[in-house]
């Protein structure tokens, strides 16, 4: 797991925009994959990051880097504590959530689409993908089924912290130091 890929695919989570990323990682072996992790947990767990793999097939990993914190604020929201219910979490433990998760991403044929509520999405947003596709009023990080504006003010902020952090890493500043703590 390169140190580039997880730049490009999780600054603003880096950066303490965003609650979470995901990103598929390929990997040689169980080890090697054990140890890119210990390695990235080390250099982000002080700045209040988590690095986990949450499906592993195919010599590919399902990576979410997120921010415990953050989502746990998250789940707590009345919106999407009701959504996440419905499908049979218990919101008041956000690692039980996450163990649900990753049981429903390696098990179930269907892919569980409040893994959005995961990554920091509206819950209203998610609601509306799951309920009704077709309403949606755009596209960017996610599909939006509710407030446009702020979704697209969100986009703008996640492009430019992309776009910045992926610079600053050119320019040889390490991951740790891209990582803020929030």
């Amino acid at each position: 797991m390169s140190d580039t890929l997880l730049i490009q695919t999780c600054a603003p989570t880096l950066a303490g925009l965003k609650t979470g990323s995901l990103f598929s990682c390929p990997y040689d072996s169980e080890e090697s994959l054990r140890e890119a992790l210990r390695r990235v947990n080390r250099l982000l767990c002080g700045k209040g990051l988590r690095v986990l793999p949450l499906r592993k097939r195919g010599g590919h990993a399902l990576i979410y880097v997120y921010r415990p914190a953050l989502l746990e604020r998250d789940l707590h929201r009345s919106a999407a504590c009701e959504l996440l219910r419905e499908r049979g979490y218990c919101c008041e433990d956000p690692a039980q959530c996450l163990r649900l998760l990753r049981h429903r991403l390696c098990e179930d044929a269907d892919f569980p689409h409040e893994i959005g509520l995961f990554l920091g999405y509206p819950p209203e947003d998610v609601r509306g993908f799951i309920e009704d596709r077709r309403a949606c009023k755009c596209i960017g990080c996610w599909k939006v089924y509710g407030d446009e504006e702020k979704a697209r003010a969100a986009f703008d902020r996640f492009d430019r912290c992309t776009r910045v952090y992926c610079a600053c890493h050119r320019k040889g500043v390490p991951l740790e130091a891209l990582a803020v703590s929030v």
